[in-house]
């Protein structure tokens, strides 16, 4: 775990402060450069953690959409972006854990102890927002098969753009380009709903 805490970021500080902003206003690409350099931190750090593919597809989907819809929980004062998203797919993964742990318990007890679930950190609460989840799942169902498979490999899976080529049969550029749009239609979804649920309320 260490390890993977301790690797230098990918870019400077300037860098991860000037995509923080991106991301602030609302920039899809900001989304897309996120989850390029580093969807595959966050997918080792949680399948580490939770031992499990799945949970960590879960994990790394709801990190990304933390940060898409809270981008100013990160401080650049306070350290790098890789480090803070690090941080944050630990605490999420161990969240999603414990949780397990207690409904599992609950099942067996043929009770469900609410006291033991509401405790988990702030940030991890705040990204295992359910609604959010499922709407974001939504819009993953509405793309194109081709986007709607290049992304499942590429965001849930870790991997690269070679490999998703490679999976799908075509050339580098074809996947890049499909992730690309998969991620921008995803992102425009989510700040359409963000801004609608913004005027009801």
């Amino acid at each position: 775990m260490s390890t993977l805490f301790e690797q230098r970021s990918t870019g400077t500080a300037h860098d991860d402060a000037r995509l923080r902003d991106r991301l602030v206003f609302g920039d899809e690409t900001a989304l897309v450069d996120l989850h390029e350099r580093f969807s595959a931190l966050v997918y080792a750090i949680a399948v580490r953690v939770t031992r499990d593919g799945a949970a960590a597809e879960d994990v790394t989907q709801e990190v990304f959409l933390a940060v898409w819809q809270r981008p100013l929980a990160f401080e650049p004062a306070k350290g790098s972006l890789r480090g803070w998203l690090a941080m944050l797919a630990h605490r999420r993964a161990v969240d999603l854990v414990r949780r397990e742990e207690t409904h599992r318990r609950a099942t067996r007890d043929g009770r469900l102890d609410v006291a033991a679930l509401g405790h988990g950190d702030p940030v991890g609460d705040q990204v295992s927002d359910s609604d959010a989840a499922e709407r974001l799942g939504t819009a993953m169902r509405a793309l194109p098969e081709n986007l709607h498979r290049a992304i499942a490999l590429a965001y849930l899976e870790g991997r690269t753009y070679r490999e998703v080529a490679v999976d799908l049969g075509v050339p580098e550029g074809t996947a890049k380009s499909w992730l690309r749009e998969g991620l921008r239609r995803l992102a425009v979804a989510m700040h359409g709903i963000h801004a609608h649920a913004g005027e009801q309320s």
